[in-house]
């Protein structure tokens, strides 16, 4: 009889916007045996914010560390000894981080957050990704670009974000100054980490993420890589150091950072030396632990959503005005990733429960759990609502942090439970507006997978995403998907798979749960969308001319219609 060769585990470690977790799996078949979360101390829920400023979020660097060492370690002592895990036949460690999410470093990489004059100061601290206090900048940024007729926009969408690597820096110049001249580099969170774990911070000779570079900072290698000396300096010569201080070519994530080091590895109780992948966004790694391929849009939905797809390198494919990027290498490599997303989802859920729910929904228990019994026994259409899922701004398809949510159709007997519906389904017409936007270019949608919390646990909201956008919504069969792809990362440069694809296939799945779209809703929510999308374009688009006059009196007609009022 053959003798059993070992279990061989790789670890996923997940950097989100409240928390850090670790995930160890088998790489045999993706059995996830053991986890554990840790929630970022500092501010309210891990983000640093200033009541002056909405715009603005920041995370303190000193979490990310801390939280490294807490969750790998409690991940490993939450392993079950019938797992049979030794810490030596641990093949790999892949990182996956929010994004983009640069932080200020010294010459040596250090977050200048680590010194004692700027612990206090918010310029440098990481700027989170939902920070949006350079929404000017970037608007300078497309506007330069597209003056000087030079091809950076066309693979972020035609339109520069707030949310993104230079934009955030350029702001930093010019709003604190002191914080600005004190960098000697800035590196995204996604870099930071893994040249953390291998010893190597150099802000030259740190791996640079593909996945970061190409989205956020418009590296591309069709014009050598990050944006011209020329570009940056016309907006501020003091951005060319930043370019000179960056790697040459950036990396994908199935390319080893370098190895896990001593000091790190016996913290934790791991052996040092394991292979440490390139990192990558959260969301790109997510799709991935999803099953992505050609065909499959995969949807993280959380605070917000990063809708992601993948297109083989050797199919022509078109530039796609309003998407966040299209990436070689950046989610599987050796495709085009394609990331789209919305700016708040589960943010404007949360929003309404801490600000405006009423006291017979939160006494007792989970306000939402309460709020979604209730709306789930609504009707589409009956309460006359319609809803812009704008309370964060728009990041895709217009691309504007200067949008604000909407609400209308309200009378003096709308309920919570009827608002609460109406901002569900809102999320779940912006969801099928990108859906739109990429089969309109010609990039067929076959199929929905979608992970996260939110996808996890609420039934109720995944039945809204079928009804609207017309298609079955299969659920990951991780719950931790993001995870999960950085696990495979980490199997990969492990040498256990050639291949992410091949990878996926021995680790990746589906639950048999598959919401499935009810024909009657379906229908009243076609009706609904055309005049979301009337809201959507005349409030998003400049020079929108149709008149608006008609999209109350069309809700109250739906109203009765559902109502089967006399």
């Amino acid at each position: 009889m053959a003798k059993r060769l070992p279990r061989r585990f790789a670890i996923g470690v997940d950097y989100g916007t409240n928390s850090v977790r670790a995930l160890v799996v088998d790489v045999e078949d993706g059995t996830e045996v053991g986890t554990a979360v840790f929630e970022y101390p500092s501010g309210e829920h891990g983000v640093l914010l200033d009541s002056r400023n909405p715009n603005l979020a920041r995370q303190n660097p000193a979490d990310y560390i801390e939280g490294f060492y807490r969750c790998v370690r409690a991940a490993i002592r939450s392993i079950p000894k019938s797992a049979g895990f030794e810490p030596e036949n641990v093949v790999g460690i892949g990182v996956d981080t929010t994004g983009s999410t640069p932080i200020p470093v010294d010459e040596n990489g250090w977050p200048l957050a680590f010194q004692k004059r700027f612990a206090k100061n918010l310029a440098a601290q990481a700027w989170l990704w939902k920070d949006h206090t350079s929404y000017a900048e970037a608007a300078e940024i497309t506007e330069k670009a597209r003056q000087m007729g030079l091809p950076y926009l066309a693979k972020c969408g035609g339109t520069y974000s707030s949310e993104w690597f230079w934009s955030k820096i350029l702001h930093c110049r010019r709003t604190s100054p002191e914080v600005f001249e004190a960098a000697y580099s800035w590196v995204e969170l996604a870099d930071f980490i893994p040249g953390w774990l291998t010893g190597n911070l150099k802000p030259e000779t740190i791996p640079r993420s593909i996945c970061a570079a190409g989205h956020k900072a418009m590296y591309h290698p069709a014009w050598g890589g990050l944006p011209s000396e020329e570009f940056l300096a016309s907006l501020d010569p003091e951005l060319v150091k930043i370019r000179r201080r960056y790697a040459p070519e950036a990396l994908p994530a199935d390319r080893k950072a370098g190895e896990l080091i001593p000091e790190i590895a016996r913290k934790v109780g791991l052996r040092p030396g394991i292979p440490v992948a390139v990192g990558a966004f959260d969301a790109h790694m997510g799709a991935v632990g999803a099953g992505i391929k050609p065909g499959t849009l995969v949807k993280i939905i959380g605070t917000s959503t990063c809708d992601m797809m993948v297109v083989p390198m050797n199919e022509d494919l078109p530039d796609i005005p309003g998407l966040c990027g299209i990436v070689p290498h950046s989610i599987v490599p050796g495709m085009y990733g394609l990331e789209a997303g919305q700016s708040a989802v589960g943010d404007i859920f949360n929003w309404f429960v801490k600000y405006l729910t009423p006291a017979q929904y939160t006494a007792k228990g989970d306000p939402h759990a309460a709020l979604t019994r209730e709306a789930e026994k609504l009707l589409p259409g009956e309460s006359g609502l319609l809803a812009l899922d704008w309370n964060n701004g728009n990041r895709t398809i217009l691309v504007d942090p200067l949008l604000t949510g909407l609400l209308i159709g309200q009378t003096l007997l709308t309920t919570a439970p009827e608002v609460y519906r109406a901002l569900v389904e809102a999320t779940a017409f912006g969801a099928l507006t990108i859906i739109k936007r990429f089969e309109e270019y010609g990039v067929a949608v076959k199929e929905v997978i979608n992970c996260g919390g939110i996808a996890e646990k609420n039934p109720f909201v995944m039945q809204v995403y079928a009804d609207v956008c017309n298609r079955p919504m299969k659920i990951s069969r991780s719950a931790q998907t993001c995870a999960l792809g950085a696990a495979i990362f980490g199997a990969v440069v492990g040498g256990v798979y050639k291949s992410v694809e091949q990878a996926q296939r021995r680790m990746t799945g589906v639950k048999p749960t598959v919401y499935r779209p009810r024909k009657a809703a379906a229908a009243i929510y076609a009706r609904l969308y055309e005049l979301y999308r009337k809201l959507h374009d005349a409030f998003g688009l400049p020079h929108y001319e149709t008149s608006l006059y008609d999209v109350m009196k069309a809700l109250i007609a739906i109203r009765k219609e559902v109502r089967k009022e006399v």
